[in-house]
């Protein structure tokens, strides 16, 4: 589903270059749930908008769902992101202006879906993640964690064949994050692929396999030594 092989990321100016991935290799086979975890300022977030084709890389290939994307067009990109991506942000982006309905209409609207199939769709998802009576409520008439499961049924209304979820509970208190993690696991024993960043070890624990980055580079946790140091880096910062 997702493969990339010595990928590099590098953001440049008149007088530095920082790498952001470096040597980047990762294989997602189709069905897995993945959770990528690492510290603050390792990659993830950089990996999981190429991943999603927000954004370019530098050098190396990347293969989504068997189709080698480094020549595509803007529009090209866009039409396989609308059609085989799904995207759950950790900030729920929901347009606060619009209803329930309306959030996760607007990107079957960019297909050019017909209004049947759209409402089709769009109730469907609301009934999948338990908000069918909340069709007409706005973003801030609803809790944090109903927020997630709109964007959620946003997501599943797509039909994607990916799911990108970028610390998908960071802004919700414990029970409504195991709510929505229990959520997604029942989306993916449904067949999804999912791909999760996420600093919660409780969360990593409960994907089919774990992923860990540093300084842009996927690593073995048992052999590399940047892991310990950032270990050791994190625990002396809470202490102080």
């Amino acid at each position: 589903m997702l493969k990339m092989s010595h990928l590099a990321k590098v953001y440049r100016t008149e007088v530095v270059e920082t790498y952001a991935l470096r040597d980047f290799n990762i294989d997602v086979k189709e069905g897995e749930f993945v959770a990528v975890t690492g510290p603050s300022g390792s990659g993830k977030t950089t990996f999981l908008t190429i991943a999603g084709l927000l954004e370019t890389f530098s050098g190396g290939t990347y293969h989504l769902d068997g189709l080698e994307v480094s020549q595509l067009n803007d529009n090209a990109r866009s039409k396989i992101r609308n059609e085989k991506i799904g995207f759950i942000f950790q900030a729920f982006n929901l347009i606060p202006d619009l209803n329930v309905y309306d959030n996760i209409e607007v990107p079957l609207r960019y297909r050019g879906m017909k209004g049947a199939e759209r409402k089709r769709r769009i109730l469907e998802s609301l009934e999948r993640v338990g908000l069918s009576s909340r069709a007409k409520h706005y973003p801030a008439e609803l809790s944090g964690g109903q927020q997630q499961r709109v964007a959620i049924a946003r997501a599943l209304a797509g039909s994607p064949r990916l799911l990108l979820a970028d610390e998908p509970t960071g802004n919700l208190d414990t029970q409504m994050a195991r709510s929505v993690l229990e959520l997604l696991e029942e989306i993916h024993r449904e067949g999804a692929t999912i791909v999760m960043v996420t600093h919660d070890p409780e969360l990593a624990a409960r994907a089919q396999r774990n992923v860990h980055i540093i300084d842009g580079q996927v690593v073995d946790l048992a052999e590399d030594p940047r892991f310990h140091a950032a270990v050791m880096a994190a625990q002396q910062q809470d202490m102080g």
